[in-house]
């Protein structure tokens, strides 16, 4: 094995999750050759000790390079860029101005629109009551975020430059949710229309299976099933 990475012995720990498949999606993209694992959140293996020694946030994703570990799946989506895509096909140059737009728009999706919409994920669909307040503050918030999205997709293809880079699949894994949590995209024609480009892609699909993710039907059964017994959580409450 060499010094320094890449090591080229890629590890890839995730869940069918929206920070599961982002590090996927340029996984794929990338035909990188690694071995996935599946982490069952739902029985807590992501806080097992052997899982702690690769993240010790205990949370999915996770990447192992060789005995390098790599977590937080923004971090794991640039170092995928900046160890393997060395033809910028999904990035670009470091230190270039189109570098740190890409970037950007990666911590605002990093900084905003999962932990947003994650907890909008959580009052509409698990919260152990029914919380108004939570709901609409959070699904508010995200409706806010997409519009953002929106003013740059609305006049563009992509978020960052003229092609597809991490910058758009770490946003589109979430933002393709937002109906689940009952928030109409036809109010943002501009997403609409990105997240189906993105949706169409080859390595999409691949990504989606690597990660165990529920085919987008069981995925909205499931999602309606949760939203009912929420509500009726309400019609309890009065």
């Amino acid at each position: 094995m060499s010094s320094s990475p890449p090591y080229n012995k890629l590890s890839y720990y995730t869940f069918g999750t929206p920070n599961g498949l982002k590090p996927a999606l340029i996984l794929e993209e990338l035909g990188l050759k690694y071995d996935s694992h599946q982490v069952n959140i739902m029985k807590n293996e992501q806080k097992e000790p052997w899982f702690l020694d690769i993240n010790p946030n205990g949370r999915i994703p996770a990447l192992k390079d060789g005995d390098l570990r790599v977590f937080e799946s923004g971090a794991i989506m640039l170092y995928l860029t900046d160890m393997y895509d060395k033809e910028k096909k999904f990035t670009y140059e470091y230190g270039t101005d189109l570098y740190y737009e890409m970037l950007s728009w990666v911590m605002f999706q990093m900084g905003g629109i999962g932990p947003m919409q994650g907890q909008a994920n959580h009052f509409r669909l698990m919260a152990p009551v029914y919380d108004t307040y939570g709901m609409k503050r959070y699904i508010d918030e995200t409706k806010r975020l997409i519009s953002v999205l929106e003013i740059r997709l609305s006049k563009a293809d992509w978020l960052a430059g003229d092609k597809y880079t991490i910058a758009d699949m770490a946003s589109w894994a979430w933002v393709k949710g937002a109906p689940s949590v009952d928030i109409d995209m036809s109010e943002f024609p501009g997403v609409e229309r990105w997240i189906k480009r993105i949706a169409e892609r080859p390595a999409t699909e691949k990504a989606k299976t690597a990660t165990g993710a529920l085919p987008d039907d069981k995925m909205k059964e499931m999602f309606d099933g949760m939203k009912a017994k929420m509500d009726a959580k309400k019609d309890e409450a009065k």
